[in-house]
């Protein structure tokens, strides 16, 4: 049987380590032995992502601060996407099987919204979106929620049909997401507001 103090240590370290790996502990979270991350170090993959999504925000899009987010806009032609197939089995969670869905006649742009906090630059997932196209009388020519998607960059995003080319207002309305948030009791929740982003003078080409 362990002696007193080592019991203790054994119940105390599974918690120790729990806590570490959730960030909720007061030293610098690495595990013992463990080499140190420069801070400017990140994987292949996420330095692509960001510079891709620059790269195209800045050729096809803007951005603009929202609350406590930064948020990209690209405009884009219609693109296709995979879903789940109606009624099929098997596939992906449980909602059949993922089929390609090309765009329908009448869309003509790919309209992306990239919600990121502003303070790491992180993109955040699980925003419910709600995109407004407004025209310049300030009609609303189509709304609509935006999807998730895997890319390059996750971004979200739908198809539009605007049948007219000109300049257009895009009104992004973007609800508090729907993950859960670590945080102390008497803390404000991280990005539990919601916030509009709006951009002014979108040129839609009914060309794209």
């Amino acid at each position: 049987m362990p002696r007193p103090a080592l019991r203790s240590l054994l119940v105390a370290a599974p918690l120790a380590l729990a806590l570490t790996a959730c960030g909720s502990s007061g030293d610098s979270g690495k595990a013992e032995g463990a080499k140190p991350v420069p801070k400017e170090t990140a994987p292949a993959g996420v330095a692509h992502q960001h510079t891709v999504l620059e790269a195209e925000i800045a050729a096809n899009g803007g951005e603009t601060k929202a609350g406590d987010y930064r948020v990209g806009y690209i405009v884009e032609a219609a693109e296709p996407w995979f879903q789940a197939e109606q009624g099929g089995q098997g596939g992906h969670a449980g909602h059949g099987n993922l089929v390609n869905r090309e765009p329908a006649k009448d869309e003509t742009h790919h309209i992306e919204i990239i919600p990121m906090e502003a303070a790491t630059g992180r993109i955040v997932p699980n925003v419910p979106i709600r995109l407004e196209v407004v025209d310049a009388q300030g009609q609303v020519v189509q709304a609509q929620d935006l999807n998730f998607y895997h890319a390059e960059f996750f971004h979200y995003a739908n198809n539009f049909s605007i049948p007219t080319a000109g300049e257009y207002t895009l009104r992004a309305t973007l609800q508090p997401p729907t993950f859960l948030r670590h945080g102390a009791s008497g803390e404000k929740p991280a990005l539990s507001e919601p916030v509009t982003a709006t951009f002014a003078n979108v040129e839609l080409k009914t060309e794209n």
